[in-house]
């Protein structure tokens, strides 16, 4: 028996896990000496690949500098840097950046925001949130209250979590007049409206266009609530623009950032506010501070490494490089469309998704990928690739082809 207890995983049943020994580009190579193209770029962060050199060579060198100090009372450059950078990058004015070390804990954060915004301007009962069937925030304890409570894998936890307000996203007008009206029924209790721009992701890769999030976006402001966006997964390119924020035209109160921040190199995290949920926390008061601070809060080699992703950026076309992504799974995902038991097929950005009518056997189908020399891990009833955006397209042609193949075959 194993001493590692692992993520998402039965452990009594479940397939020993494979044995990664070295990454390059977009493969991992086992310890056997296979190499598997990977399909979702380690949980979507990669999205230069792995090693890339200046990732590492800016670590490297903060590494011999100072791996690590307290951020509490103390600052330093690479904070200080990619704060700014990131406020410059954003829309609006989210020129409020405070780091965390992961997505959970960047929503947790977010929350915690909102909420406290109202108490400071003395505005109490506000301690709820409307949130999105079909969402997914997170694994700790506020973010997993505003997941779906019940189709998402937190939902046996329903005592045990905060109670929340969920509505359908609203791509009718029939959802669009029932998001206004639970608005306004709950508006008194309401801190702030939390929602994944375009896609919903560990909930089913559920894709929305941006006049759905600007319907959000325009219904929220006119109950007077902030708007939260959490870009966890659809920030860094991954949709087509820098931020999925930016094809709706919306600017949102508070938004978080991770997977992709670092470039798949470290643990970090930010939540961005606006100037206005800022100045809530601006006071003579010490007890309207924002009491948050993770131990190893805006750790150096973690920013130094976001800092070189974003040069990455900035040089390298990851823009062009997720659209020419997108045109390939659209072209290569639609021979599966119409055929029995594939429900939908989905593609956005450097996003491919296959829903299938009903779940097929995961460990069966992952298995049989792996044969193919391709690393992807459906869940649900889905399907999906979301490679490195810097993939080949040899690379990205395998994962297409054999996706395609198991679907029809597991279908």
């Amino acid at each position: 028996m194993t001493a590692l207890w692992r993520p998402y995983t039965q452990m009594k049943t479940a397939a020993p896990p494979l044995e990664a020994v070295r990454t390059h580009g977009s493969r991992i190579v086992l310890a056997d000496g296979r190499e598997l193209v990977d399909g979702i770029a380690s949980w979507w962060t990669a999205v230069h690949g792995y090693n890339h050199p200046h990732i590492a060579a800016a670590v490297a060198a903060q590494l011999e500098a100072m791996p690590h100090v307290m951020f509490g009372g103390l600052t330093h450059a690479p904070a200080e840097r990619l704060a700014a950078r990131l406020a410059a990058l954003l829309p609006g004015d989210l020129n409020h950046v405070f780091f965390t070390d992961s997505g959970s804990v960047a929503v947790e954060v977010a929350l915690k925001m909102a909420v406290q915004s109202w108490l400071n301007r003395g505005v109490t009962g506000r301690t709820r949130v409307l949130s999105f069937r079909g969402g997914y925030h997170g694994d700790t304890m506020g973010a997993m209250s505003a997941c779906d409570p019940d189709e998402g894998m937190h939902r046996r936890f329903g005592a045990y979590l905060p109670a929340q307000v969920f509505c359908d996203l609203p791509g009718t007008d029939a959802e669009t007049a029932a998001l206004d009206a639970v608005l306004a029924f709950h508006r008194h209790e309401l801190a702030a409206v939390i929602v994944e721009p375009l896609v919903q992701g560990a909930g089913g890769m559920r894709m929305h266009p941006p006049e759905v999030l600007a319907t959000v976006a325009r219904l929220a402001r006119r109950h007077g609530l902030p708007l939260i966006l959490d870009e966890i997964f659809t920030g860094f390119g991954r949709t087509g623009t820098l931020f999925a924020c930016e094809q709706a035209g919306i600017v949102p109160d508070i938004l978080c950032l991770s997977k992709a921040l670092t470039g798949g190199t470290m643990a970090l995290a930010a939540t961005v506010a606006t100037g206005a949920v800022f100045e809530a926390f601006w006071s003579d008061d010490p007890a309207a501070a924002l009491m948050h601070g993770p131990t190893f809060m805006a750790n150096p080699l973690a920013c130094a490494a976001a800092d070189a992703s974003l040069d990455l950026f900035e040089r390298e076309p990851r823009l062009a490089q997720a659209r020419t992504i997108e045109a390939r799974l659209a072209e290569g995902l639609a021979v599966l469309r119409g055929r029995p038991g594939i429900r939908d097929v989905r593609v956005l950005g450097a996003i491919g998704a296959v829903q299938f009518a009903s779940p097929p056997d995961l460990a069966v189908l992952k298995a049989r990928l792996v044969e193919r020399g391709v690393w992807v891990r459906p869940f649900g009833d889905v399907l999906y690739l979301t490679p490195a955006l810097t993939i080949g397209p040899a690379d990205l042609d395998l994962l297409v082809a054999s996706v395609v193949a198991e679907a029809l075959r597991s279908a």
